[in-house]
């Protein structure tokens, strides 16, 4: 059975395809810039690698191109998109629907529901969607990120509504990076040789979020309601006080709707830096040369992952492995050292010389302290290749 796992974004269609008989990958690629007059197209397929500028207005036509790359008959893995078995989406918030689906209309209403709460990742994804059940018979089947953390415990994950609207409305702490999560925590199982381990995973990227795992379950998570929340994001919030909203808005003169446009745009480490940048490496950069504010925004995001772990391991009584996951997670040395620095009554003693090289999977705790501290490349595709395998055969 092969499986094309999706990850879409506003303007962007990237795909892996796998060989479910032994999960192998046969080849990754896709799409950038999708509705600009000219569109970045790249596959790799084994050795062969390939890169093209057409003219791709939708995510229909993003994902036909990818197929037409897939089946080409000189450099392609397939015969023909029939091989395809089914499409696995990365989606995000079906709210009140959290699991894993055949895509249909009750899905794409559940969706619908949703999206003022996931404006940059719902309609994209519904829009591909809908594109892609007209224009092909291949079962297409969307994992949602909130489904791992549905073992969370009521006392981490509700708000303190009162109850005519808790009941009324799906407003709870769902949490989100659920494949990347899932993955971490089947794969810190394996490496430490024990299902009953307790892992805080911190996926730190452009998104970012922790989980705390103890036998490979969710218990609680940094994300709430929506994937504006938690930790401050690259442009994105993250947690507020909602009632400095009124406060902002006369302030601004915006109405509410743009005022939430724009702490889901301009806010995060782009706001903190001043409009510099939302990537930590910019950052970095700059703040190395004597910018006050890209400091800031490191200092900030640093302090919010700390704080937050604190929380992870309340709610894991405990903890025996951290592991850094995500594109900043993997790469970000800094990032990392500062994080674990002045943690040695907790256990948590990074060793610098690890941390700075190595595997690109790797231990990197001083093996003193009680806690092993791990770096992990996550694979959130193959998650949910094999959810998508597991949705198909229940027809």
């Amino acid at each position: 059975m092969k499986v094309l796992v999706s990850n879409l974004g506003s303007t962007s269609f990237k795909y892996r395809l796998f060989d479910m008989t032994d999960e192998r990958q046969l080849a990754r690629g896709g799409v950038e810039r999708i509705g600009a007059p000219e569109s970045r197209c790249f596959v790799e397929i084994g050795s062969y690698r390939a890169e093209m500028t057409l003219s791709v207005p939708n995510h229909g036509v993003a994902v036909d191109a990818c197929i037409s790359q897939l089946t080409d008959s000189q450099n392609g893995c397939l015969q023909n998109a029939s091989e395809i078995s089914a499409i696995g989406f990365k989606a995000v918030h079906g709210g009140r629907m959290s699991g894993v689906f055949r895509i249909d209309n009750d899905v794409l209403a559940a969706m619908d529901e949703m999206n003022s709460v996931a404006p940059a990742h719902n309609p994209p994804y519904m829009s591909a969607m809908k594109q892609l059940a007209s224009m092909s018979r291949i079962p297409l089947v969307a994992a949602f990120e909130t489904d791992f953390h549905q073992t969370i415990p009521d006392a981490w994950k509700r708000y303190a509504l009162p109850a005519s609207i808790a009941n009324a409305l799906p407003i709870r702490k769902w949490g989100f990076h659920g494949a990347s999560h899932r993955f971490i925590g089947g794969r810190m199982a394996q490496l430490l040789k024990r299902d009953d381990a307790r892992v805080i995973s911190c996926h730190l990227g452009g998104s970012s979020s922790l989980c705390a795992i103890k036998s490979g379950k969710s218990v609680a998570t940094t994300m709430g309601m929506s994937p504006q929340s938690g930790l401050p994001q690259n442009n994105r919030i993250g947690d507020l006080d909602p009632f400095a909203l009124p406060l902002m808005m006369q302030h601004s003169g915006l109405t509410l709707e743009q005022l939430l446009h724009q702490l889901a745009t301009q806010a995060g480490l782009l706001g903190l830096s001043n409009g510099l940048s939302g990537d930590v490496r910019d950052l970095e950069q700059a703040a190395d040369a004597g910018n006050g504010d890209a400091q800031l925004a490191l200092d900030v995001y640093v302090a919010e992952i700390r704080r937050q772990m604190g929380g992870m391991m309340m709610a894991l009584g405990g903890v025996d492995a951290i592991v850094f996951t995500g594109g900043i997670g993997e790469n970000g040395k800094r990032i990392r050292q500062q994080v674990c620095n002045g943690l040695d009554d907790l256990g948590i003693r990074v060793c610098p010389d690890k941390n700075q090289s190595g595997n690109t999977e790797r231990r990197i705790d001083d093996g003193v302290g009680k806690v092993q501290l791990w770096i992990v490349p996550t694979n959130e595709e193959i998650v949910v290749a094999r959810q998508t395998v597991e949705a198909i055969r229940k027809v």
